[in-house]
């Protein structure tokens, strides 16, 4: 469940805008800089200005605005017309697009109770449906998380699926923890005395990816990102000497059981690397920590990327910060005090980065005016008059027309002219990717998107069949539920031309978790880019792109699993993370009746010294496929390609092997 928290979200919505100015030509004696803002009056957006109206100041000194556009963001357009990446090099590339608004939702499941988590449901889901343009793109991210693992898509339906589903993510009041170290704690020291090193912990990991995905943030563009945390705030501990003296049984653990495996263990507790030595680590570094610090370092580093933030309060306006439970609550006094201290945090990081703290019982209502507000805003351009000298440069926007309220970056770290010389002689320098490498990043591109579970993943391969010498083309769709999803569910495909016209339709009724669907467009169709939309029964619609390649060539490949998971028995999977107790086949549609061969190769391209068994299989509906098959014992966790070689044709397909 808590991985599912990471899901992908994206939305579908429409943009009503101006036509795009022609985009500014850089020049490499000074910065181009690109400012939005957001202008209200009477928290209303001002959508009515001109570009004389605007005053830009860096460090003081008036600037030239040589790009202005308004742009106005409408939503509610169906799903179908949203334009998804299909890697994360397009993802990347749409993330630097001045006309697209780039959101992340962070879920802080340590610091939210399963009540506030269902409370935040449907709020949150229509905020999405409302806010998200056509241009938009939307990431998730949750502790447990790199920033760098945050993908980023332009639909709401994986993380609307989520969110109806797995309404109780928030872990603040479980009563038996979930994260190992936090398990570890309470085997070493006890439940009583474990508490402030968990609440320590859970609060340096929320601090900490808030800092990384600043810093990443940082690097992906230069205009502003908004980011809606969802938390009951922060306490913000200090140093506590307390902390550093013993605690707990000096002699050692209370059980010496490996909370990592859960076996008995014979290892000395007290010696290096024994679990007591473990939580002594920990506590030593929990007890050290300065979360005052790093918030305001956060605060800072959230200025220089031009990150905005909308925490909001899942609660609502609470009367006590302890969560109802078995252990005893604090005095009034000391709940009171800590009930004010993160309302205060949430308060500082909106107000301190040009956002909105959202406290009130009225959250659907406050997300209503941060939807407004985020709807309507300016993009300005212009070439700084200051130095590349590596500092910090301030910005000041301005409107002339008075009684209006201004937001916008605060300022930018400018290059040195030293790193603008090595940049662009990096650029020159560096050759083009060759044929090999661009088709390596292609087979591993889709990975990341594996990251996390969600309720309802869909897989769909594209290729061609030949019966009585005639290719057919075919549409392979693997759909498959979530584990723990009741059985019975249905699932509904449908290849979808770029003209809108259905050209194949299938469903499976099996009721099983995973099924395998083959659509047979009727008529002859040609090769090029099609989209499949998949409804699975009680989880909504998925909608796929996929590329129809030229005959005879594979789009792609269909992967099946073996294992405990699956009974043994050899099924369909659109989820391409794998486990080393699973068997992995892969079976790619080629037609003809060359011999194939293949090999394992690890992320960079590197043979592996692992044989894959071939074989080849016709089926009665004349499709050939080949089939590459390998046990994953030998593998450690990391991404695997899978080449396949059939007589000139060359297929590359990814693969994870996960813990």
């Amino acid at each position: 469940m808590r991985a599912a928290a990471g899901a992908l979200i994206v939305a579908a919505l429409a943009v009503q805008q101006t036509p795009p100015p022609p985009q500014p030509t850089f020049r490499t004696e000074a910065n181009y800089v690109r400012v939005d803002v957001y202008p209200t009056k009477d928290d209303a957006p001002v959508s009515d200005l001109r570009a004389e109206d605007f005053e830009v100041l860096e460090n003081g000194a008036p600037q030239k605005i040589e790009q202005f556009e308004h742009i106005v963001i409408r939503g509610n357009l169906p799903e179908a017309t949203r334009i998804e990446p299909n890697t994360v090099r397009e993802s990347r590339a749409m993330l630097e697009s001045a006309r697209a608004r780039v959101f992340v939702l962070f879920l802080d499941p340590g610091h939210v109770d399963i009540g506030g988590s269902h409370n935040i449901r449907r709020p949150l889901i229509e905020t999405l449906n409302r806010m998200i343009g056509p241009d938009d793109l939307v990431g998730v991210m949750t502790p447990e998380m790199s920033a760098t693992d945050v993908t980023f898509a332009r639909k709401t339906t994986t993380i609307e699926g989520f969110l109806t589903k797995y309404w109780y993510w928030g872990e603040r009041d479980r009563l038996n923890p979930v994260d190992p170290v936090e398990q570890q704690f309470e085997l070493c020291y006890g439940r009583e005395n474990a508490k402030e090193l968990i609440a320590r912990w859970r609060e340096k990991r929320a601090l900490d990816a808030i800092q990384d995905l600043a810093r990443f943030l940082r690097g992906v563009r230069e205009e502003r990102k908004a980011i809606l945390a969802i938390t009951d705030g922060w306490l913000l501990y200090r140093p506590n000497r307390a902390l550093m003296e013993q605690i707990g049984d000096a002699t050692g653990p209370p059980i010496t059981i490996d909370p990592r495996s859960g076996k008995l263990s014979t290892k000395d507790p007290n010696s290096v690397g024994g679990i007591y030595a473990e939580c002594n680590r920990y506590r030593m570094m929990l007890a050290q920590i300065d979360d005052e610090q790093e918030f305001r370092d956060i605060l800072d580093e959230a200025n220089r990327a031009n990150a905005s933030f909308y925490p909001i309060d899942p609660r609502g306006l609470a009367v006590f910060d302890t969560p109802l439970g078995p252990d005893r609550p604090p005095p009034l006094v000391v709940d009171a005090a800590m009930l004010r201290a993160r309302g205060d945090s949430l308060r500082t990081l909106a107000g301190a980065t040009d956002g909105t703290a959202i406290i009130t019982n009225d959250i659907a209502g406050a997300l209503r005016r941060v939807v407004a507000d985020l709807s309507s805003y300016y993009l300005l351009g212009y070439y700084s008059s200051g130095r590349l000298d590596g500092k910090f440069h301030s910005i000041t926007v301005r409107v002339k027309r008075p009684g209006i309220r201004v937001r916008a970056r605060r300022g930018y770290l400018a290059a040195t002219t030293a790193e603008m010389t090595v940049a662009r002689a990096a650029r020159d320098a560096t050759p083009p990717p060759d044929a090999a490498a661009l088709a390596l990043a292609a087979a591993l591109a889709p990975l990341p998107a594996f990251t996390r579970d969600t309720p309802l993943r869909v897989d769909v391969v594209a290729g061609w069949r030949t019966k009585d010498g005639n290719a057919t083309p075919v549409f392979w769709v693997v759909g498959e539920f979530a584990a723990g999803t009741p059985p019975g569910r249905t699932l509904d495909a449908t290849a979808i031309a770029a003209s809108g016209a259905s050209v194949a339709r299938g469903s499976s009724d099996s009721g099983a978790r995973s099924a395998l669907m083959v659509l047979a467009p009727s008529a002859p169709i040609e090769a090029g880019d099609y989209t499949v939309r998949v409804r699975g029964e009680g989880f909504g619609t998925a909608t796929i792109p996929v590329k129809l390649p030229p005959s005879p060539d594979p789009g792609g490949a269909v992967f099946f699993r073996r294992g405990p998971t699956t009974g043994n028995q050899t099924v369909a999977t659109a989820d391409r993370r794998f486990r080393r107790n699973e068997q992995l086949r892969v079976e790619f549609p080629i037609p003809g009746t060359e011999s194939s061969t293949a090999r394992l190769l690890d992320r960079t391209g590197k043979a592996l010294a692992i044989p894959v068994a071939v074989t080849a299989r016709d089926d009665s509906d004349g499709t050939r496929w080949q089939t590459a098959q390998l046990p994953l014992a030998p593998l450690a966790p990391s991404d695997y390609v899978i080449e396949l070689t059939s007589g000139s044709t060359r297929t590359l397909i990814g693969f994870r092997v996960v813990p």
